[in-house]
């Protein structure tokens, strides 16, 4: 038995030495899926931010104190209705002065057209009353002193005294009223138009600037937006609320520049909101970008869907989360991307026909980010060869491991 003893370490390296050769030998183990039909979706996800469809700002029109909000965020307001209130004492006052001015320039016009003002007309009258008076004393005492010079009781030379009085008293009479007739020239009035004028310019700017102050809604809706409170002080532009109607909203999507491809109008998409996990908010595509912008470190297109709000639940100004379904295979050969392979300048796969690896070039449908469609070189069936770190060529004999046995 001893001499046997001499072979068993000899048997053990023949062993060794066929178990290393046929493991060297033994073809690769690769793992293949099974090609599957079915329905494909390309689901382009991202983010963006929601706006009513139609909408419009109140702002201040002049600069003042915000003293009233008849309004809350959430409240529905009809067209034209009082949002709120800025402070308007200083242009209340200026009014007030304004219209002082114009009632005197108009009681002032008023006095002038009758003449000119009462002590200037007083003192004329009186003494046109005056001279009146003095003249027909005078024109009496010249009757009887010509009576007397028929009777050669007077002279000539008395009467000749009496009848230059006369004239004096007539001269003094005209340049009285003549005196009176210009107190009220044209250009007096003029000017006394031009400040009637300008007080009633300053009426109606006081109106128009207190006015200002009364901020209404310019569309009916509902206030999604209200930032001010009263007491504070706005300049003329300054936003105090945002109204619009919510029952339909627009979707701005964020779409990255080199995504923007798989992107057209009337594409299905879906809305979430991180605070209502459970909701769905489904539209389409309304409108692509008219331009790229900057958003952080992305460059992106302003991507619009239009929605239904049901029930007013989903509020402007909410980020969200979108899925634009940009295409669709409804049957469909699907294979796994990381069966992709790129050799010779060409896409394609190698295909398991027994245990023989076969290239195949491929032309692809609708991708995603995990799976492709088809439409040539792949059949229904064909088991497909997945990613592996080992060289693969066509023609290689391989063992194919399922990707389901291999789970």
């Amino acid at each position: 038995m001893k001499g046997f003893l001499w072979l068993i370490p000899l048997a053990l390296l023949g062993a060794g030495i066929w178990w290393g050769v046929t493991v060297k030998n033994a073809p690769p183990e690769v793992r293949f899926t099974v090609a599957k039909t079915g329905p494909l979706v390309d689901t382009l996800m991202t983010n963006g931010k929601v706006e009513p469809v139609a909408h419009t700002a109140v702002r201040a029109e002049r600069a003042g104190v915000l003293t009233k909000l008849h309004v809350e965020k959430g409240q529905v307001v009809a067209a034209g209705a009082v949002v709120a209130e800025i402070d308007g004492a200083e242009w209340r006052n200026a009014m007030e002065a304004a219209e002082a001015r114009v009632a005197q320039a108009q009681a002032e016009l008023k006095v002038r057209e009758r003449g000119g003002l009462a002590p200037d007309l007083a003192d004329i009258d009186g003494q046109l009353a005056k001279l009146n008076l003095e003249r027909q004393q005078t024109e009496k005492e010249l009757a009887a002193v010509r009576r007397l010079i028929a009777k050669n009781a007077a002279t000539k030379q008395e009467g000749q005294v009496l009848e230059d009085r006369i004239a004096q008293l007539q001269q003094q009479r005209g340049a009285l009223q003549s005196r009176r007739a210009v107190l009220f020239t044209p250009a007096d009035r003029s000017v006394l138009e031009a400040r009637l004028r300008e007080a009633r310019t300053a009426v109606t700017a006081a109106r128009d600037k207190q006015g200002q102050g009364i901020l209404r809604a310019p569309m009916g809706g509902v206030v999604y937006q209200l930032d001010t409170r009263a007491g504070a002080y706005l300049n003329p532009g300054d936003l105090v609320a945002s109204i619009g109607r919510v029952d339909e909203l627009l979707v701005k999507v964020f779409i990255d520049e080199p995504e923007l491809g798989r992107v057209a109008p009337g594409m299905a998409a879906v809305i979430t909101w991180d605070a209502m996990p459970a909701k769905l908010w489904e539209g389409r595509v309304a409108a692509m970008p008219a331009q790229i912008v900057t958003m952080g470190p992305r460059q992106v297109g302003e991507v619009s869907v239009r929605i239904v709000n049901a029930g007013r639940a989903l509020p402007p100004g909410a980020n969200i989360n979108a899925a634009i379904r940009s295409r669709e295979a409804a049957e469909a050969v699907i294979i796994p991307k990381e069966s992709l392979r790129r050799e010779g300048g060409g896409q394609g796969v190698y295909v398991l026909a027994g245990t023989q690896a076969q290239w195949r070039a491929v032309k692809l449908g609708v991708t995603n980010i995990t799976h492709a469609q088809v439409l040539e070189g792949v059949a229904a069936g064909d088991r497909v060869l997945l990613a592996t770190d080992l060289p693969i060529r066509a023609g290689q004999i391989v063992t194919g491991v399922s990707e389901a046995a291999g789970r």
